[in-house]
């Protein structure tokens, strides 16, 4: 039987991701080029014939999830679970705001360290905790072969990534770059465990934005 697969797909470009503004829980839409790339990536994920998609019921993510769902005639699922960290007090601000504010509490933050973002926000355990019950009642509904994507943030996308491997989040931060905007993790479930076959796939000629969120 073939395997069961999850493809974990980040939003598109949002005006704070230009800004590099930290978003959190934000709830901001897509810029035009955002819809573009999702509009591009709904095109390159027909191939993998999905039979389900969720989402982060945060507009970015919902807006994404729901281009790629009108070229596969599905329904998105929306669920909070599968939103971005809450970064606390960082939440609206800009990158060289939340250095001059916290500087060694984003340094850990950047390393994966299990620091809260914001101070009062979520860290890794947190972001753990909420999605792993998701993801286990998703790959619970899927049969054999069937496959699934979840749309979600850069944040989380790595956290998803590391519950599924069985890496911990200081070792999934090293090895694992933040997704940009409408990229995507392709991975396969195999008989010793989950196994990532690709990560930061993307349609082609469309820019990615760096910032997470």
């Amino acid at each position: 039987m073939p395997p069961r697969r999850l493809i974990l797909l980040r939003h598109g470009q949002t005006q704070s991701n230009l800004d590099g503004i930290w978003q959190g829980h934000l709830d901001v839409e897509l810029t035009e080029l955002g819809r573009r790339q999702a509009d591009a990536a709904a095109a390159q994920l027909t191939a993998y014939r999905p039979t389900t998609i969720v989402s982060s019921d945060l507009k970015r993510a919902a807006v994404t999830a729901q281009a790629v769902a009108r070229d596969l005639s599905l329904t998105v699922a929306l669920d909070p679970r599968w939103r971005e960290f809450h970064v606390g007090q960082w939440t609206g601000k800009t990158t060289a705001e939340v250095i001059a504010m916290h500087p060694a509490e984003r340094l850990a933050a950047l390393r994966g360290e299990e620091q809260r973002r914001g101070i009062d926000g979520e860290g890794p355990a947190e972001v753990r905790a909420r999605v792993t019950p998701a993801l286990d009642e998703l790959i619970g509904r899927l049969g054999e072969g069937e496959r699934a994507i979840i749309v979600s943030h850069g944040g989380t996308i790595r956290v998803l990534a590391a519950v599924l491997l069985g890496l911990d989040m200081l070792t999934a931060t090293r090895l694992l770059t933040t997704p940009g905007n409408c990229q995507w993790a392709d991975l396969v479930q195999a008989p010793a465990g989950w196994r990532l076959a690709g990560w930061n796939l993307r349609a082609p000629d469309l820019g990615a934005g760096e910032v997470s969120g």
